[in-house]
């Protein structure tokens, strides 16, 4: 009985007195005290498990750089996405960005959490505030394909606000000079894009504020709404 009393939790020892019992409610102290039963017990302690879902990690570089600086033209590469009829379309760069004012962000990975909770909502969020400064199209980039991309829109219930665009293939991503590689990671993202957000006028980079591996300090709406 010694070595039941050292533990953390241990029954209350519960003995029968030769009336009849009464019901014990444990919601009042006073039943504890009831003339029925005597109750003695051992205090415990409850621990509750603490959470261990940490935000993803991506490895940097101590230089911020890219191929695309301002002042460039972007390259003409191809992106894609799949409409409200599931029909997959493709959307050049140039057509994206002729004779329009277009902010391009970048995100590493769609359902990732920074990505999710943060970035693509606060462009949706503040759609509206960046086209009444001039914004003609919002548009996020991703190494993921289409049909994800899709599925992420539908998953934040985003409609028009932002366009959603696939570059699978890395073909624009690597154009720029901003890969990012996540090989070393457990979590299989492989290469995707650095996260980046910029503001394009007329094909024509005017503002590019590039974060450092998958950070999140530098690129969001705010941002780009001091910039306009």
């Amino acid at each position: 009985m010694a070595a039941a009393t050292a533990a953390i939790f241990t029954l209350p020892k519960l003995y029968k007195s030769s009336t009849n019992p009464k019901p014990i409610s444990f919601l009042s102290p006073k039943s504890i005290l009831s003339s029925s039963f005597s109750i003695s017990s051992v205090p415990f302690k409850v621990q509750h498990p603490k959470s261990n879902v940490q935000p993803l990690s991506y490895t940097t570089t101590p230089r911020i750089s890219a191929a695309i600086s301002v002042g460039d033209k972007l390259p003409n590469s191809t992106l894609s996405y799949l409409d409200s009829s599931d029909e997959l379309k493709t959307l050049s760069v140039s057509d994206l960005t002729s004779g329009k004012k277009v902010v391009l962000f970048a995100v590493p990975g769609a359902f990732t959490p920074t990505c999710s909770q943060k970035h693509l909502p606060g462009f949706v969020e503040k759609s509206k505030e960046l086209k009444s400064k001039g914004v003609d199209t919002i548009a996020c980039i991703s190494v993921n394909d289409a049909f994800v991309m899709k599925a992420w829109k539908e998953n934040l219930n985003i409609s028009d606000e932002v366009l959603l665009l696939s570059d699978g293939n890395l073909e624009f991503t690597k154009a720029i000079g901003c890969e990012l590689d996540l090989s070393d990671k457990p979590i299989g993202l492989g290469v995707r894009s650095r996260r980046y957000a910029m503001l394009v006028d007329d094909g024509v980079v005017k503002v590019l504020n590039l974060e450092e591996g998958g950070a999140f300090n530098v690129s969001s709406a705010e941002d780009i709404l001091k910039a306009l």
